[in-house]
């Protein structure tokens, strides 16, 4: 498989690259600066990703360019094409005022490959302290902006540049031409990674690797599981068996519902199983959120555990763990610096084999996946929900009557999200159960009951987001009908508030 690496000196932009690079439909890996992988042949390119460090700084990121110069395509972006500056002898130094932000590119060489198809005075953007301020002969200057000459530049006699603005970001206009070139033209893909040729491969490697072992994985509801669980069953059919557990905090009617399209729907061998009560339980009195979290995620490694312990023959477990958990689980040194599993601890509980089908994928890229294997729009299109559910967005201790207001009030908010019209142009959208009670009036009758908030927000991440801009008629509509149908509840709140200072969830 062609593939572009992607060598991370710590960038805030590093992922935004190579999801720039999958739209191109071109795989590419992220691996510590220090980790570039000699060995592999399949490699067609690499870009340096620029850094928090200046190339001058006693801890920046020492990159062994004898690897890569003269040997494959290169782009250093940013920190990148400083450091290629700086090793071949030519000057980076601190500039007079951090140049941060939208700059104009004035003047480019439209005849060089990397910047051909850039428009005049296309915007770029740029985010550095640092600037190239003397280049080696053999640099020549392919783009420049009013401030910065050397915006863009080619090592003669190889295949080799740097830029010194970020085209991966939405606001530089011709990233996507600029990056385009390097990856079509220059490294040659054929820029065939696309979802159908991921799917075909991964079936097939899916079949040489399990055989005919057997593969147990745990389904949340989520878009992860869901296409993890479809894409094994593709290629083990029977030989899967998934184990869904209600553990009395999920959505409305959500364990019956998508049991049910698991089973009739997409023919996938799956254990329910009516777990409320042990969770009620563990979790009566607590108030804690951190506890919370901690007696669910355990109730849950309990009660997946004692079922897969009824299943014969169990030598792996599948999950649905993507792209993004397996970066953040390294620093740019290479160093472990977090574990991602959906299921913490069960590999090592287990003495299970771990499968991770989707551990190449960014989350969109699941989705367009999960598209591809025929799952249906409502499950694959879901907000993201958070692991221990409703757990967390009821403040305070939980009930059984607490998750039924709850669940009752988030229904009606989510079916109005979608009859009109609104559901996919938010990014997540929740209901709150706040520990306070309110005055009101029924009929003739004095209320003292729940107050429930609702959530909206958009994002690309989930690491930044801004609320929601809600039409007043439909929130009207909805706080309307929340406190005409849900017993317990005279007053709806919106929450107007973004990402920081604020989180999605409230708990």
């Amino acid at each position: 498989m062609e593939t572009i690496i992607i060598l991370d000196c710590g960038s805030q932009y590093t992922q935004l690259i190579a999801r720039r690079v999958r739209e191109l439909n071109t795989y590419c890996e992220i691996v510590p600066f220090n980790k570039f992988p000699a060995d592999r042949r399949d490699i067609i390119g690499v870009i340096i990703s620029g850094s928090p460090f200046s190339v001058n700084d006693p801890q920046a990121c020492q990159i062994d360019l004898t690897q890569l110069r003269g040997r494959y395509p290169l782009l250093g972006v940013c920190y990148g094409a400083q450091y290629l500056a700086s090793q071949a002898g030519g000057k980076v130094e601190s500039a007079d005022t951090r140049e941060y932000g939208k700059a104009l590119l004035v003047s480019h060489d439209d005849s060089d490959p990397l910047m051909h198809g850039v428009r005049d005075n296309s915007v770029v953007w740029m985010s550095h302290g640092d600037s190239i301020t003397d280049t080696p002969d053999s640099f020549h200057n392919v783009g420049s902006t009013a401030d910065v000459r050397n915006a863009a530049f080619r090592i003669d006699g190889e295949q080799t540049w740097g830029l010194q603005f970020h085209p991966e970001v939405y606001h530089s206009e011709d990233g996507m031409v600029i990056l385009s070139n390097f990856v079509k033209n220059i490294c040659g893909s054929r820029q065939d990674w696309t979802p159908d040729s991921f799917i075909e491969s991964t079936v097939s490697q899916l079949r040489e690797k399990l055989g005919d072992d057997k593969v147990v994985l745990a389904l949340s509801g989520g878009v992860d599981s869901t296409v993890a669980a479809v894409l094994l069953n593709r290629a083990i059919g029977k030989n899967l068996t998934c184990i869904f557990v209600d553990n009395g905090l999920l959505r409305y009617h959500e364990f019956e519902d998508v049991l049910r399209s698991y089973t009739a729907d997409m023919g996938l061998n799956v254990i329910g199983v009516d777990a409320k009560e042990h969770f009620y339980k563990a979790l009566e009195g607590v108030t804690d959120p951190e506890k919370k979290r901690k007696i669910i995620g355990k109730g849950f490694i309990d009660i997946f555990d004692r079922e897969a312990k009824k299943l014969d023959g169990i030598k792996w477990l599948a999950q649905g763990t993507i792209y993004p958990d397996v970066i953040e689980s390294l620093s740019i040194t290479g160093m472990t610096i977090k574990s991602h599993h959906n299921v913490g601890g069960l590999p090592e509980k287990m003495s299970l084999k771990l499968v991770e089908p989707l551990r190449l994928l960014f989350k969109d890229e699941v989705r367009r996946v999960g598209r591809a294997l025929g799952i249906s729009p409502t499950l694959i299109g879901r907000h993201p929900f958070p692991g221990p559910g409703l757990g967390v967005r009821i403040l305070g201790d939980i009930t059984p009557e607490k998750v039924r207001i709850l669940q009752e009030a988030d229904h009606i908010y989510i079916q109005g999200l979608r009859d009109y019209g609104l559901y996919d142009k938010v990014w997540q959208a929740g209901t709150i159960l706040l520990p306070i009670r309110s005055v009101g009036v029924m009929g003739d009758e004095r209320t003292y009951e729940n107050v429930v908030a609702l959530r909206a927000v958009n994002s690309t991440d989930g690491m930044t987001a801004t609320w929601s801009h809600l039409p007043h008629d439909f929130l009207a509509d909805v706080s309307n009908k929340i406190i005409r149908k849900v017993r317990g509840v005279n007053r709806v709140v919106y929450d107007i508030s973004s990402k920081p200072p604020s989180t999605i969830e409230w708990e």
